[in-house]
């Protein structure tokens, strides 16, 4: 179940592939030595059931499980890597063929793409499926991953920002302006179809564009790299990995106790209409909770490009605290937003 948009959904409101690929991952949920499917993946278009063959039967080696099939389908014979073929035909008629245990190295529909160089055009075809804002800054080489004329990933490669954590312990000192952009590109998205999910193509991507990125180094801030490491699988190095801010915890936990659920605090509407329920002492106590933050998010994200600019830190937090003293109800939910 590849697609983050079917993850809420009831299994009522699922197609008929989506119920097929839901009971296969119940199949393997329940533990049991050897997982029987009938018609397997003949309800799902052939390019899914390949993907899924290839999932189901590397979980099926990773957990030393037994895997069998029954299918009128000959096209997964490649991502099933079988052990035992058996052939029905009519009445008696039977063949069986034995192989070696060797599993495919990736699925089949790999072979039918390639890496080119791509633009910003193939990188808006996929930019919705990102968890963050589809805005670019500073794109420096994008790369796309293509089956024929079909955009299955993108990787792109942006200027570095002046400051990264774990770049100054990855080496050992401070680096200027003139040595980072002489030096560094830093990854700033990586993107798969969510139809090519599960089957390495992010590794992929960053494997073969690594080394035409045109820079020694190259670095890589993820989010998904705590749950999927996509980025050692390619080569790169795991430097460090950044705890979330105590302060903001603590913001968090005050966001609970007045009944805020902190899985739903990325939902700018969610928090209108939290906020829309307390009163007007504890909407003035959330805003004053936000302050004690003296977090510089609330800088970056309250202040006008003018005054972010000062030089004057003082001032600068003198102005940041008069205007979350004024703001209303909706920008109060993006700045808790922001938090989540």
């Amino acid at each position: 179940m590849n697609d983050a948009f079917l993850f809420v959904r009831k299994y009522d409101e699922l197609s008929d592939g989506q119920k097929y690929r839901y009971r296969l991952a119940k199949l393997i949920e329940s533990n049991a030595q050897f997982w029987v499917a009938d018609e397997f993946c003949s309800t799902l278009d052939r390019d899914t059931a390949k993907i899924v063959a290839f999932n189901a039967q590397k979980l099926t080696r990773e957990l030393k499980k037994g895997l069998i099939v029954a299918t009128c389908n000959q096209d997964l014979f490649e991502d099933l890597g079988l052990t035992v073929y058996i052939v029905k035909y009519f009445r008696q008629e039977v063949k069986v063929r034995y192989f070696s245990p060797q599993p495919p190295k990736e699925c089949s529909l790999v072979k039918e793409m390639k890496i080119v160089e791509g633009t910003i055009g193939d990188y808006k075809k996929l930019a919705h499926f990102h968890y963050r804002s589809s805005h670019l800054t500073a794109p420096k080489k994008i790369f796309t991953l293509k089956r024929n004329d079909e955009v299955v990933g993108v990787v792109v490669y942006a200027r570095p920002p002046f400051i990264c954590f774990g770049r100054a312990k990855y080496f050992g000192r401070a680096l200027g302006v003139k040595e980072l952009n002489e030096k560094l590109l830093t990854i700033t998205r990586v993107i798969v179809h969510p139809k090519y999910r599960t089957i390495g193509l992010g590794v992929k991507l960053l494997k073969e564009t690594l080394p035409l990125a045109g820079k020694p180094y190259v670095e890589i801030v993820a989010v998904m790299a705590r749950y999927n490491p996509f980025a050692e699988k390619a080569g790169m190095i795991k430097v460090a990995e950044k705890e979330p801010d105590k302060k903001l915890l603590k913001f968090q936990g005050y966001l609970e106790s007045l009944g805020f659920n902190r899985y739903l605090l990325s939902s700018v509407s969610y928090n209108i209409s939290k906020l829309r329920k307390l009163n007007k002492r504890r909407i003035e106590n959330v805003k004053k909770a936000l302050v004690e933050c003296h977090h510089f998010f609330l800088l970056k994200n309250v202040l006008s490009d003018e005054e972010y600019r000062l030089k004057d830190k003082e001032e600068k937090w003198k102005i940041c605290v008069r205007k979350i003293k004024k703001i209303r109800i909706e920008r109060i939910a993006k700045l808790l937003s922001i938090v989540a």
